[in-house]
């Protein structure tokens, strides 16, 4: 059975994704650095498919499977100190 996405909302420090599996999932907004500075009118313009959520302004992808597995933006920042 494949895990899929059928809504997602936004609160002031959480996104919460609803799961075909019936499961809701509360992702840390700080997880996703450019979803965190977007404003409210941006992320709702979320496109879900059959693997993940896309944002096209925001040009930011998130996999359904990764929000399983408890990963973040995984996106390198050199610029950024550890």
């Amino acid at each position: 059975m494949s895990i899929s996405a059928t809504a997602v909302r936004f609160d002031e420090h959480t996104m919460w994704v609803e799961l075909t599996d019936g499961r809701t999932l509360g992702v840390p907004l700080a997880w996703f650095p450019r979803l965190l500075h977007a404003t409210p009118a941006q992320r709702e313009q979320v496109e879900l498919s059959r693997v993940g959520l896309h944002w096209e302004d925001l040009d930011e992808d998130i996999s359904v499977a990764g929000l399983l597995a408890g990963r973040g933006d995984m996106t390198q920042h050199p610029d950024q100190a550890a």
